[in-house]
């Protein structure tokens, strides 16, 4: 199973870019009146006008958020010289460095990025402080992915048990979330652990857990066994974009004979693009890709289903061959198993 890293942890200490826009005057004499240059395009390039004035003037933190522009922006080689430059004075450049070497992005994936995270879980100056639960969590990853390090599922489980630091909302609620998934695939399972985890997670706003709880508590893992309590998560966590909650909805609104909703819901989802909106929907919503991918695998088999059978829309079987077929090329392994519950006539 392949995981992403934190994102950037918040300094309570800086002020966004986009902050310091809107109290910046110069900015709203520039935008107002010419609606037509409102464009991203030309915000980007103000952003950079402003911060190179910034610079100009001796402002130190303009610096890292000129880096920074480039990173969100997409442009890895341009935000990977600019961090380079100014990582011995701007930790939070050192964790952003960490990110995209261990990544890739803007260069060859390279232990280096190890090296970063380790620098910041250790460093015991107070400007890291915000930044050691991301850090922590992310070198669990490397250890549990072992790049970079030995793989050593232990030492990961450590670090993200530190980065979750009990449930902390200000701690790393990616490694609560992560932990939730942990306990729950690892040998033997721990169920109760992982549902303690994903009821933290969750709490605390994560949208992976929140599809997750709603699993466990429809098929009685960790807890008892809650049909409602588990719709309700599920239907909450796919109202906020949990892909594959909304796969698991679809599979229950089958499973139950709502077949038109059944195929209104999953034609939705199984239209997605799976080159394209596969990583924009990992990046919009911090689910991981994998799990994405499975609820579109769900979608695509079950609308394929009704288009087999006619139920709840025109018997078609031609397009339903093609959404098997999408199906079987997002999760073989998924696919398979929906397959041989087909054939036991299960579905």
């Amino acid at each position: 199973m392949k995981l992403t890293s934190e994102k950037l942890p918040k300094d309570p200490l800086y002020i966004s870019l986009s902050q310091n826009a809107a109290r910046n005057q110069n900015f709203f004499q520039w935008t107002k009146g010419k609606t037509d240059h409102y464009s991203h395009a030309h915000l980007v390039d103000k952003a950079l006008q402003l911060l190179q004035e910034r610079i100009r003037r001796g402002d130190a933190m303009a610096y890292f958020l000129r880096g920074q522009l480039y990173f969100e922006e997409g442009w890895y080689e341009e935000a990977l010289e600019q961090f380079e430059e100014i990582k011995e004075q701007d930790h939070q450049a050192t964790y952003q460095l960490g990110v995209m070497y261990y990544d890739g992005l803007g260069t060859a994936a390279d232990a280096k990025g190890v090296e970063y995270m380790k620098k910041i879980v250790d460093s015991p100056c107070p400007k890291t402080r915000h930044l050691h639960f991301a850090a922590a969590y992310n070198l669990g990853r490397a250890y549990y992915e072992g790049k970079g390090v030995q793989r050593s599922n232990e030492e990961a489980e450590r670090l993200w048990l530190f980065a979750a630091d009990n449930g902390n909302p200000k701690a790393s609620v990616k490694a609560q979330s992560i932990l939730g998934l942990y306990y729950s695939t690892k040998e033997p399972k721990e169920l109760e652990k992982a549902f303690y985890w994903h009821s933290e997670a969750c709490g605390n706003g994560n949208l992976e857990s929140q599809g997750a709880l709603g699993l466990m508590y429809f098929y009685g893992q960790g807890i008892r066994q809650d049909t409602d309590a588990a719709l309700q998560c599920l239907k909450q966590a796919a109202e906020r974009g949990n892909v594959y909650a909304q796969g698991n909805l679809v599979e229950y609104y089958y499973n139950m004979k709502f077949f038109t909703k059944c195929v209104t819901f999953s034609k939705r989802i199984a239209d997605y693009d799976e080159v394209h909106d596969i990583p924009t929907i990992a990046q919009v919503t911090d689910c991981l890709p994998e799990f994405i991918s499975r609820g579109m695998t769900m979608a695509s088999f079950y609308y394929a289903r009704c288009l087999q059978l006619g139920l709840g829309i025109t018997k078609d079987e031609a397009m339903a061959k093609r959404y098997y077929s999408k199906a079987c090329r997002l999760n073989p392994e998924l696919a398979d198993e929906l397959h041989s519950l087909l054939i036991h006539q299960r579905i």
